[in-house]
């Protein structure tokens, strides 16, 4: 098999074309959005905390994930072909696996540091200084990567001959194992065990954060900062809520459900639409974000001359 045929979106020329312009709408979002917060939290020593740190690392992250995805389902689209070759089947999956299992160990580092910020205020400096972010950083991008490396290896060991057409938008670990000639059985609940044991422990620490988080807060009087302290948490919940149920149930949801239909919409949900409102949703309650983006911004359309941001400090 030397190349695969993704799912198309259509089958007639002009709704070929209206994908691909939403497609780049999104993805057009998405660059902004996401290269605003990292350059924003770049260029401003005030944004120079943990909390910042990991939401810089969270849009690189973003920024990668929907780089592997919709540049190639619109380069279709546009050119009316479904193909992509196998190895660029290969690299896709890893990829995509590498940033998004990343990307949900960041979302647990970050809710340790909500927990501390809220819950140990006072050693908030200890246990989040500089070297130990950039470890933890470090090691949601190396978990990201181990669990890429096993799953593409354990799938892609597979001979594939059934057939070269997978009921996707992008390669997806469960439609390329139905394309194997083996029994795939064995393969299938490996691959189920272990995302569940990775992302079930990444879930209940998130849990037990907030359960903490919570506590702490609703014993804090409400002139005394209740308000700003759920401010800080909510963007955090809603990007974790979003991530986990729409790809919870793409993997888990029974096979009486499954569709093409159905299992294109949550592909977009939980691939394409996170990394297009995370900083969207990130920015609407946080003024000290906005601020600086718009600091960013005035600089780059109205302002060629320097930087309104103490970047030099």
């Amino acid at each position: 098999m030397t190349e695969i045929l993704l799912l198309a979106f259509a089958d007639t020329r002009e709704l070929q074309l209206l994908d691909f312009w939403l497609f780049l709408g999104i993805y057009l979002i998405a660059l902004l959005g996401n290269g605003f917060i990292i350059t924003a939290i770049a260029c401003d020593h005030h944004l120079h905390t943990p909390m910042y740190f990991f939401l810089l690392n969270l849009s690189l992250l973003d920024l990668g994930s929907i780089s592997t995805t919709v540049p190639k389902s619109m380069a279709n689209s546009l050119w009316g072909t479904r193909a992509i070759s196998y190895g660029g089947c290969a690299a896709q999956i890893f990829f995509f696996l590498f940033l998004i299992a990343g990307e949900y160990c960041l979302l647990t580092v970050m809710a340790y540091d909500r927990y501390v910020a809220i819950c140990k205020p006072l050693h908030y400096g200890t246990l989040l200084g500089s070297r130990a972010c950039v470890h933890m950083a470090a090691a949601a991008w190396g978990s990201g990567f181990l669990n890429a490396v096993l799953h593409t290896a354990n799938t892609f060991s597979l001979p594939l001959c059934q057939d070269n057409v997978v009921d996707q938008f992008f390669c997806e670990i469960p439609q390329i194992l139905k394309l194997s000639c083996s029994d795939t059985y064995l393969r299938e609940v490996g691959v189920i065990i272990v995302s569940a044991f990775f992302g079930l422990g990444c879930f209940v620490f998130m849990v037990l954060s907030y359960v903490q988080i919570f506590r702490a807060v609703l014993r804090i009087p409400p002139e005394q900062g209740r308000h700003k302290a759920f401010s800080t948490c909510l963007p955090h919940l809603v990007v974790v809520s979003l991530l986990t149920s729409t790809g919870i149930f793409a993997y888990v949801k029974p096979p009486s459900m499954s569709s093409p239909s159905l299992d294109l919409v949550l592909a977009v949900l939980y691939s394409v639409l996170p990394p297009a409102v995370n900083p969207l949703i990130y920015s609407m309650r946080n003024q000290e974000l906005k601020n600086a983006i718009r600091k960013v911004v005035a600089w780059m359309f109205f302002n060629t001359d320097k930087l309104p941001i103490s970047v030099h400090k």
